[in-house]
């Protein structure tokens, strides 16, 4: 079906998107670093920030904005550079190449060369990435403090990840490819399924052979936190498994907690910085609001779009699949290979995927305001899912109520503002930049729904105050560890 007709001009429009993109992102970025030079935090945290921690927050994110201004500078002219010159047919010419002369005969054909095709452009990638991963490591996070690796480390962190870019990537386009060529102008739904069935194998194996190349899961010791997190569990009914340490300061002083596993088989992963930085309550708090998104089917819910999107997107690559026009726009006159056809595609998606990035991070914002409601669906879940249907602006009436009987909420806050000391993340943000990259809310958004405003919140600053001493000795040894 070339409706796709020879006269579209397909180059000049991918690269027409692709800078455009480009030139919007960059005028996101310039009005964030106008926030970003701002020397007074928001009036929502004064007395909660002190200035010293607030200049350092700003700094970081002026240094990472910096970064992400040649970031897209740098990402804009290989894009542009490899389709000037030509580099897709150039590639998919020198790995016909060099299957003639190195791949038996009865192994040839358009999947073993896609196959080498797929190797060489990520070795490709490799080499143009290694370099800016390197300078944001050793150089930006390090002047932070943050960065915990060794040069060791980073060198064979990158050669695990395209080791299992090969054992991992070559079956799945194996695959890929033959249901397209086996299943004529239906694949796209065997192409689905197949993909439903490599997420489940993939958060299957996740934990036991990948996980493990890159960090060390430690049961969590018998105590407070332990007990505290398996009663939390019990009381959502959550279907906790394990529980779970990760060594997390092997590379970043950042701190972090996450859940994972199948729908009745669930384990929690706590980054041991996290629990290095706050008291047991606050860590548990923190848990809350992540299980708050298992309590009110936030998972499932993202994971119904994301497979419906994905639906969507291999039911339109059907129609692209066979569009000469496109592939003779980019040098590739002779045959149409089906990878090369999802890659042009994909850049011909552009404006759809910058579309469905932002009401994405708009919903996923919505879901982290209603996760506050996994403090109140502990023992308030009626209510709690009353309050929301009732549709209440997320301003704290909602969660006011409930919350702070359970006593979460002043737990939260702190470890809120302390993850947010830690990480040195963005304190303000300006509001169009944070609507198209943010995927959760700023920080005084999220104490305001908490009910903390500031300086008229005393009972909690006291409560800052007097585990301030002790955080800040825990946030040093997890900074400082040495490998």
């Amino acid at each position: 079906m070339d409706f796709l007709q020879p006269f579209i001009p397909w180059k000049r429009l991918i690269v027409g998107f692709s800078i455009t993109q480009y030139l919007f992102e960059s005028y996101l970025s310039l009005r964030q670093y106008r926030v970003l030079q701002a020397t007074k935090p928001p009036k929502s945290l004064e007395g909660t920030v002190s200035q010293e921690d607030y200049d350092k927050s700003q700094a970081y994110g002026r240094a990472k904005a910096k970064f992400g201004f040649f970031m897209g500078f740098y990402n804009q002219v290989q894009n542009l550079g490899f389709i000037y010159f030509d580099v897709l047919p150039k590639v998919w010419a020198l790995t016909g190449l060099l299957q003639e002369r190195y791949v038996p005969s009865r192994y040839a054909g358009e999947i073993s060369h896609s196959l080498l095709f797929f190797l060489a452009f990520n070795l490709i990638g490799a080499v143009f990435s290694t370099p800016t991963s390197w300078y944001y490591n050793f150089v930006l996070e390090e002047k932070f403090g943050f960065n915990k690796q060794t040069p060791k480390l980073f060198i064979t962190d990158l050669l695990k990840y395209q080791f299992l870019m090969f054992t991992l990537g070559s079956p799945t386009l194996c695959g890929f490819l033959k249901i397209i060529q086996k299943t004529g102008t239906g694949f796209f739904y065997y192409l689905w399924l197949f993909a439903v069935v490599l997420q489940i194998f993939a958060i299957t194996i996740y934990p036991i052979l990948i996980l493990p190349l890159f960090n060390k899961l430690s049961p969590l010791d018998e105590g407070d936190l332990k007990a505290g997190v398996e009663a939390l569990a019990r009381r959502l009914k959550f279907p906790l498994n394990q529980l779970y340490v990760i060594d997390g300061s092997k590379r970043s002083a950042h701190s972090n907690a996450y859940f994972y596993g199948l729908p009745w088989k669930k384990h929690i992963v706590i980054y041991d910085t996290l629990i290095e930085g706050n008291e047991t309550e606050e860590v548990v708090a923190v848990l809350a609001h992540e299980l708050g998104h298992w309590s009110l089917s936030h998972t499932t819910k993202l994971l119904g779009i994301s497979q419906f999107h994905l639906f969507y997107v291999f039911a339109l690559f059907s129609v692209f699949i066979n569009n000469r026009s496109l592939y003779q726009a980019f040098g590739f006159y002779g045959e149409m290979p089906i990878v090369i056809g999802f890659i042009l595609f994909s850049d011909a998606l552009t404006p759809m995927d910058t579309v469905v990035k932002l009401f994405m991070n708009i919903l996923s914002r919505k879901y982290e305001f209603e996760a506050g409601l996994s403090l109140i669906a502990m023992k308030f879940r009626k209510t709690g899912q009353e309050c929301l249907e009732k549709k209440k602006k997320t301003d704290g009436r909602c969660l006011d109520a409930f919350a702070v009987k359970l006593g979460y909420s002043a737990a939260l806050a702190r470890s809120l503002i302390k993850l947010q000391i830690q990480n040195l993340s963005t304190m303000d943000a300006d509001w169009v930049y944070a609507s198209y990259h943010f995927s959760h809310p700023i920080l005084p958004e999220r104490l305001g729904a908490l009910g903390w405003y500031g300086e008229k919140n005393k009972e909690l600053r006291e409560q800052m105050d007097a585990s301030k001493k002790k955080d800040e000795a825990t946030v040093l040894k997890a900074g400082d560890r040495e490998l």
